[in-house]
């Protein structure tokens, strides 16, 4: 344990990014739970992706997000990784898809934003689980496919 105050709550090898453990492992937490927490890493992922791009003007970054980050863009992706799952995040996905939420969509139809909370489901549950290689490996294909197809 180090004297520096600042490290004394560190976790060693918790996987997550900040030393704040779950309440109770990610399989048992509530899908929409996990996609709180998801919603806010794949926001995080796609602001460092348009961060590593050549044009930094803010409108354009945030015009960019939102072609990302909307729960119609969240829904195709989904889409688009849904092939490359392995059956315990298919569960994940399925949990996150047919959670109730409480509030209903603005911007996107029910199925869309069903979707794209499962999608967040399963963010949350890999960043929660300490499952990082995994997330970023999702989230970089599912990103390059959704630049790819938006190309085409």
């Amino acid at each position: 344990m180090s004297d520096n105050p600042l490290n004394s709550g560190a976790v060693e090898g918790a996987g997550n990014w900040f030393p704040y453990p779950a309440s109770k492992p990610a399989r048992l937490m509530p899908p929409i739970a996990l996609a709180y927490i998801g919603d806010a890493v794949y926001e995080v992922a796609v602001r460092q992706y348009l961060l590593a791009q050549p044009n930094l003007r803010p409108n354009h970054l945030h015009r960019r997000a939102t072609k990302l980050v909307s729960a119609k863009a969240q829904s195709r992706m989904l889409g688009l990784l849904e092939t490359v799952l392995t059956d315990e995040e298919r569960d994940i996905v399925r949990q996150g898809r047919n959670a109730k939420s409480g509030s209903l969509p603005k911007n996107a139809d029910v199925l869309e934003y069903r979707h794209a909370t499962a999608l967040e489901g399963l963010i949350g549950y890999l960043y929660c689980d300490g499952h990082l290689d995994r997330l970023r490996e999702l989230v970089t294909y599912g990103i390059a496919q959704m630049e790819n197809t938006e190309k085409s």
